[in-house]
């Protein structure tokens, strides 16, 4: 994969994130906040986000998004449930609750 490719991908990726995140926050902020992990005042500037800042934040050459997993655990738990997929799900939302929200503003 090219360079120009790689950056149209996470052009696409990022602007499909920042699209998402503002339509969640923008009908339920608590939830958006939760599932997105971020702080509250990352969501008020999510929300805040005008269409050509969203565009440019898109294009900026580096993903937006963090990937969440950092414990092998919740990693496991949503990947390779057993018999209770709801319980799986649920105790990895708990451990994922539990975790630190970082702050990137």
């Amino acid at each position: 994969m090219k360079l120009d490719e790689m950056l149209d991908e996470m052009r696409d990726i990022n602007l499909n994130y920042l699209m998402l995140a503002q339509n969640m926050i923008q009908h339920d902020k608590a939830t958006a906040v939760f599932r997105l992990g971020i702080s509250q005042d990352v969501a008020d500037l999510i929300a805040a986000l005008t269409p050509a800042q969203i565009l440019k934040l898109a294009g900026s050459g580096m993903l937006v998004s963090r990937f969440r997993f950092d414990d092998g655990m919740v990693l496991n738990l949503l990947t390779n449930y057993t018999k209770d997929r709801a319980l799986a799900q649920s105790h990895a939302a708990i451990l994922m609750a539990g975790q630190q929200v970082e702050a990137f503003a």
